[in-house]
């Protein structure tokens, strides 16, 4: 999945004759966000939500998976990413059409929100799929009880068990942290008039702070609404330590309970924090204030002072999928760095400073000749692990699975950097600077007559490359985001 970045620059690059011809006005910019979001709300919404990728002539629509419209997508850059981008619009501009299609966005999602609290990847609106799933509007007066007791070393978390997968809330890939935020930052800006709203976000945080474990971190997902909080006698709070042996071959256990993987706390404390923006609750801080601390216990000792992907309860990285093994990763100890700034930035409690510079070093040290970052460091001997296509581990980076990056791009330069800001300034906003005149003109000349910025590519759940091209939801929310972020620094 490419950045914002990666999708501005591909457009400079696709439109050369355009990029530092003129300075875009802010009439200009401002007209190509009324189509951008009068095109992708008029056109291309389904039931007010969104998926990943269209063909350009919206013929085919897909997810992670396909779908005929039936379905949209909660999981990034689904309907709570795109709903975003319409909340920067209406920033921006203050029209009142960017609001009326962040609330449909939002009124999608109160219908994908299941009892147990949160969201599952996507939102089923074919009555057949509906009725195998347990939605809250769909099973008015049910409660929110749990179906069974806690109990034994499973807890509240369920861990890729799936036992109850109709009612199965996601903090995978930042599915229901999304909503969370997406629907709070409405709920904010509708000044907590909209009940349902309100009442919706409320709920889903209601259940995130129970789940979260004594330590501070949380699990992959839960299949009920929480009315007990994990058992510390389960759960300890210890340091992280290196396992005495650990198996080189998938061991299928799924013992990991704390887990750092697609950045599941990271993004759950990010959310703490937004919630405490906006409802000024303490509750939201201690969590999030709870989720660092973890972080800080999860760091590894020396000689690898960095993240694993995932702990069990005695705090030792053990193994997810079968290319995920117990190791050091060089893009979740990123995200973690990156964590760990914005929790001092906006609580100013210096410890979240401390683990910084060692991993700093220690990441920097384990840089590869072409400067990237493995996915995975062997436990104590940092060296690179890599898999071949039968999923057996190798040290060497050839005849990998394409479905997953095992070399990562360096973001150290950028966390050092921030980090060396906020010790000489101390705990302050992130800077941010608006896009530079020539982005904002590569994108506004590249978009079609409808609104569409269509470009090359491939619908990988539909194994085809449309002759018509593809419209991505990445691309429109960073062009989207870019115009907003323009037209306000120009006013």
């Amino acid at each position: 999945m490419r950045t914002a970045a990666a999708v501005l620059v591909s457009l400079a690059v696709l439109l050369p004759a355009h990029c530092g011809a003129q300075q875009p006005s802010v009439d200009e910019a401002a007209e190509a966000l009324q189509a951008a979001v009068s095109f992708y709300h008029g056109q291309v919404a389904d039931h007010g939500g969104y998926v990943w990728r269209y063909a350009g002539d919206l013929s085919l629509r897909e997810g992670e998976a396909r779908t005929d419209g039936s379905a949209v997508w909660v999981q990034p850059p689904g309907t709570p990413a795109v709903g975003m981008a319409f909340l920067d619009a209406w920033e921006a501009r203050g029209e009142q059409a960017y609001l009326d299609a962040a609330l449909d966005a939002a009124r999608c999602l109160l219908q994908g929100q299941q009892l147990s609290g949160g969201w599952y990847y996507s939102v089923q609106f074919d009555p057949a799929e509906r009725a195998k799933r347990m939605y809250r509007v769909d099973h008015p007066g049910a409660g929110c009880g749990p179906t069974t007791a806690p109990g034994g070393e499973e807890g509240w978390h369920v861990w890729r068990q799936r036992k109850h997968e109709p009612n199965m809330t996601l903090l995978d890939d930042d599915v229901t942290a999304s909503a969370i935020r997406f629907l709070a930052r409405l709920d904010r800006r509708l000044e907590f008039r909209d009940a349902a709203i309100h009442e919706a976000v409320l709920y889903a945080l209601d259940a995130a702070l129970m789940v979260q474990h004594p330590i501070g971190a949380w699990s992959h997902n839960y299949d009920r609404f929480p009315v007990h909080r994990p058992d510390l006698a389960l759960y300890p709070v210890i340091a992280a330590s290196y396992p005495d042996q650990w198996s080189r071959t998938w061991t299928k256990d799924f013992t990991g309970g704390y887990v750092v993987n697609d950045s599941i706390t990271p993004r759950m404390i990010e959310t703490m924090l937004a919630a405490w923006r906006v409802y000024d609750d303490q509750r939201f801080r201690e969590a999030a204030e709870s989720g660092g601390d973890f972080l800080i216990l999860a760091q590894m000792p020396d000689p690898q002072p960095a993240w694993c992907q995932q702990y069990n309860n005695a705090m030792q990285p053990v193994w997810d999928r079968k290319f995920e093994p117990p190791a050091i990763t060089g893009e979740e100890s990123q995200g973690v760095l990156e964590c760990l700034l914005q929790l001092y930035r906006e609580t100013g409690e210096e410890r979240f400073l401390a683990p910084v510079p060692r991993s700093i070093a220690y990441l920097r040290s384990s840089l590869l000749p072409e400067g990237h970052l493995a996915r995975f460091y062997e436990l104590q001997t940092n060296r690179p692990i890599f898999f071949d296509r039968e999923y057996n581990i190798t040290y060497v980076p050839e005849q990998m699975p394409e479905h997953y990056s095992f070399l990562r791009e360096s973001r150290l330069d950028a966390i050092e950097a921030e980090y060396q800001r906020l010790l000489a300034e101390g705990p302050c906003e992130a800077t941010v600077s608006p896009p530079p005149a020539d982005e904002v003109a590569a994108i506004i000349a590249g978009m079609d007559k409808r609104g569409a910025w269509v470009e090359p590519g491939v619908l990988d759940a539909w194994d085809t490359e449309p002759e018509t091209g593809i419209i991505s939801s990445e691309t429109f929310i960073a062009n989207v985001r870019a115009l907003a972020a323009y037209i306000a620094a120009q006013q």
